[in-house]
């Protein structure tokens, strides 16, 4: 099947007239659709709520723990020969 052909059947199969839709069908299309959208964006909304809830947590912890500071020496060296 050459190039052109293969075209003209796309086109014949594209300009088809689709079968009919019943009308109760679109309906409840929309209503999934809409109830996919808001789980979506409720989603979205949680999750960055937690990410921001885990950012705040970090920074009180790291305020807090100061991990870039060297904890102070629990030992000392003996003190001898004064």
């Amino acid at each position: 099947m050459s190039r052109a052909d293969r075209e003209a059947a796309a086109r014949r199969i594209m300009e088809r007239t689709p079968p009919p839709v019943p009308p109760e069908l679109y309906v409840d299309a929309v209503r999934h659709g809409g109830r996919l959208l808001r789980r979506q964006m409720l989603a979205r909304r949680l999750m960055w709520l937690l990410m921001c809830a885990a950012a705040v947590v970090f920074v009180v912890w790291a305020l807090v723990a100061r991990p870039w500071v060297e904890p102070p020496s629990d030992t000392t060296p003996p003190l001898t020969g004064w």
